[in-house]
Formats: structure tokens, C-alpha cells, sequence
């Protein structure tokens, strides 16, 4: 069993310079709900496992809570973003499993 699902669509947006991470940022709002259910489960720096879904890639990560913006991010590892041609500011469909 995967969890509690969530899909949700984004940008993703690279942090820093070239070279950086990138990733996607979860709704405000989806963020409130998943930080209300699962915060005690949360571990160092706001982090919380999570199963997330690209177009037909899927693969184990987790997602960060952003006290400046209260929203939880997601990275996109290099090998997805090259799999499903994701780049920044090109909208994607999400689905993560908490």
C-alpha cells in the first residue's frame, strides 16, 4: 500500500544557478491538508516520505515544508526530468503518495 494519494499540477522551477535542483512546488492548500494529517510524522528540516508519479515514471522521494512559503516541494531527479522531457515552467500533472 502506497498511502494517501494526492494529484496536483505545477511548474517546476530550479533552485540557484545552473546546475541546481529542481523541483515542484505543492498547492498551498494540499500542503495545509497533508501538514495537518501527517506534521508528526514529518522528520529533520520538515521532510516526509512520499511515493511521487510523473507521466509513467515513478519513484520513492520526499517532500520538504517551506516555512517562507508554507508549502511542502518535491525534487525532480535528473533522471525523471530527462525521462519525461520536464522542464521549468512547463506545467506537469503530479501524483505523490504519502
Amino acid at each position: 500500500m502506497k498511502g494517501i494519494k494526492y494529484t496536483f499540477s505545477a511548474e517546476p522551477w530550479q533552485y540557484g544557478t545552473s546546475g541546481g535542483w529542481y523541483f515542484v512546488t505543492l498547492p498551498i492548500a494540499l500542503s495545509e491538508e497533508i501538514r495537518t494529517i501527517f506534521k508528526s510524522e514529518e522528520e529533520g528540516w520538515g521532510r516526509l516520505k512520499a511515493t511521487a508519479r510523473v507521466g509513467k515514471s515513478e519513484w520513492k522521494s520526499a517532500i520538504w515544508f517551506d516555512t517562507k512559503t508554507n508549502a511542502y516541494s518535491l525534487p525532480l531527479k535528473a533522471e525523471i526530468r530527462a525521462a519525461e522531457n520536464l522542464s521549468a515552467g512547463k506545467r506537469v500533472d503530479v501524483i505523490i503518495w504519502i
